[in-house]
């Protein structure tokens, strides 16, 4: 097991398999967020749940596992696909060899950590640890503020294209590979992402425009 971890095909499944369960997070995120549409008592009542479920409670020592391994097996993977090509596309042009998308995966990783990390700090910890009263005013407060927005929807145009290569990648590296799924995998991986991106976008734009 430990031969196949420290294997580039080993950290490449691991870091898909973190990938898809990190997909399946977001999906259930937005469908939390997007209950600030519904109002301020249904959205303190999924809050609510999300914060005191024990399941859940428990998922987010997972998730956070998640996050930790898909970030070191990206770096591992980038220092050693590095490593492979000392010489840096001296012949060959590389977008022509792969997509922008598959080119920045660090970078666009490194600016969507960024803002988790705010996001963790204004969100998480306050109705976490904080004495927050009200959950839907922290948030829909915090959407009042055009640099916080700013941030957010720049980041969330991010996330959407580091999931438009990673979504796909994910499923190939676990086996999808033939040509017959390959295409539906990627204009899936496609749809996805515009949804999360736009989704998340779109709550933001919203409640900084609203009275």
């Amino acid at each position: 097991m430990s031969g196949f971890l420290s294997s580039s095909l080993g950290r490449k499944v691991v870091m898909s398999l973190s990938g898809l369960f990190l997909i399946i997070f977001l999906l259930v995120h937005l469908g939390v967020n997007l209950t600030l549409f519904a109002g301020q008592e249904t959205f303190n009542a999924a809050s609510h749940f999300m914060g005191h479920n024990p399941l859940i409670q428990v998922m987010q020592y997972v998730l956070a596992a998640g996050f930790i391994i898909h970030i070191i097996m990206g770096i591992k993977l980038e220092l050693k696909n590095k490593a492979s090509r000392p010489i840096k596309y001296a012949k060959n042009n590389p977008a022509a060899n792969a997509g922008w998308a598959s080119r920045n995966m660090i970078v666009t990783g490194v600016i969507i950590l960024l803002f988790l990390i705010l996001h963790i700090k204004d969100f998480f910890v306050e109705i976490k640890f904080g004495e927050v009263p009200d959950d839907y005013e922290l948030v829909t407060q915090l959407f009042k503020n055009p640099i916080y927005v700013v941030l957010y929807v720049i980041s969330f145009v991010m996330l959407g294209i580091h999931l438009s290569h990673g979504f796909q990648s994910s499923f190939t590296s676990v086996g999808a590979r033939s040509p017959k799924y390959l295409k539906c995998v990627k204009n899936l991986g496609v749809a996805y992402s515009y949804f999360i991106a736009l989704g998340f976008s779109v709550i933001a734009i919203y409640f900084y425009f609203a009275n």
